[in-house]
């Protein structure tokens, strides 16, 4: 079995993971018979919660083993963070937002490090699973206004998204306030604390809130459309030099796709969740595999971008970011010499 490493970045990052759900803490030997000294390590920056769960699953499989490779997991408590040392080079791959490869290669991220052109992704995973949640009681975008709302970061990730929402509902930056509260562990923290009125969040962190009262309002693709969320990306001065890592890497989470689509996985899948994530009941499994593996709005097929979704990205970043640019190119932002070197 592939061993993961799992290590947050800062102490106080994992006393605040630790109240949800957590990224564990351990080492794995690999399956009897796996040169483990050929192993290559490939380090990956995550942000915690179900949509790690091809890493999961490649992990328990051997699907990365089987390529050569030992993905270390590193657990990040939000962008700001996490592109900050993405930028230093403490890690080699980042599962994101592609809203934050485009902000940080445009130098409208809200980290003080400036453009990243070395910034690109080079394979697609969700549309983010996201969702407006709000405490209970409040059911509607009228019942938002003159409230607070809390985001990652005020100029990255998922930010546009809510404004554009809201927008779409009547609701002007007027009409509400905005708090940052960090990444998505932290916002659900928050919004059980009362420090907010309403945010949005994904599995299982949604699926949790609805079962203690919360309020879920939409869907965000539901709102706005097409939405490439989460991808992989790296530092293309890093990627250039080890494209047999980058591209084992994604074999490893594509087959983890297929693997976790499969039916007969059902109940395995959701072991190897629960095994990550041991304090998800195996009711909030069930329902977060039913949310994260839906066929239609579930993981993307084959690990591919959207490129749709790409264009929804960028026309939220022109229209809400400032100083505005119009960004049209998805390709700037989006290598596919990795992926297609994985898929043939």
């Amino acid at each position: 079995m592939t061993r993961i490493r799992k290590s947050l970045l800062k102490a106080a990052g994992a006393a605040i993971i630790a109240c949800a759900f957590p990224i564990m803490s351990y080492a794995q030997a690999p399956a009897s018979g796996a040169p483990a000294a050929a192993a290559s390590d490939v380090t990956v920056n995550v942000f915690p919660g179900g949509f790690n769960w091809p890493i999961y699953a490649a992990e328990a499989k051997g699907f990365f083993d089987q390529r050569g490779i030992h993905v270390v997991v590193q657990g990040t408590t939000g962008s700001v963070a996490q592109m900050t040392d993405f930028s230093k080079g403490r890690f080699d791959i980042a599962m994101t937002a592609f809203d934050n490869i485009v902000a940080y290669v445009a130098g409208e991220g809200e980290a003080p490090i400036g453009p990243q052109p070395d910034f690109v992704a080079v394979m697609g995973s969700d549309n983010s699973f996201l969702n407006l949640v709000a405490q209970p009681g409040v059911n509607t975008y009228a019942q938002l206004r003159g409230k607070t709302l809390s985001v990652d970061a005020r100029t990255t990730g998922y930010a546009f998204v809510l404004y554009d929402m809201l927008a779409r509902k009547g609701l002007t930056s007027g009409d509400y306030r905005i708090a940052t509260a960090g990444g998505m562990t932290q916002r659900w923290n928050a919004l059980q604390q009362d420090k907010q009125v309403a945010t949005l969040l994904s599995a299982p962190f949604n699926v949790l809130a609805r079962g203690k009262g919360f309020s879920q309002i939409a869907a965000a693709t539901d709102v706005i459309g097409p939405y490439q969320g989460n991808v992989a990306a790296v530092r293309r001065s890093w990627a250039v030099h080890n494209k047999a890592k980058v591209v084992a890497f994604i074999q490893g989470y594509v087959e983890a796709i297929d693997w976790l689509y499969d039916p007969k996985n059902h109940d395995e899948a959701i072991r190897i969740l629960r095994q990550n994530i041991p304090q998800m009941s195996p009711q909030l499994a069930a329902t977060t595999y039913d949310e994260l593996l839906d066929p239609k709005n579930g993981f993307f097929r084959k690990g591919r971008v959207n490129v749709a979704g790409m264009r929804t990205v960028l026309a939220l970043r022109s229209r809400y970011a400032t100083p505005h640019k119009k960004l049209t190119d998805p390709m700037k932002y989006y290598d596919p010499t990795y992926y297609n070197a994985a898929m043939r």
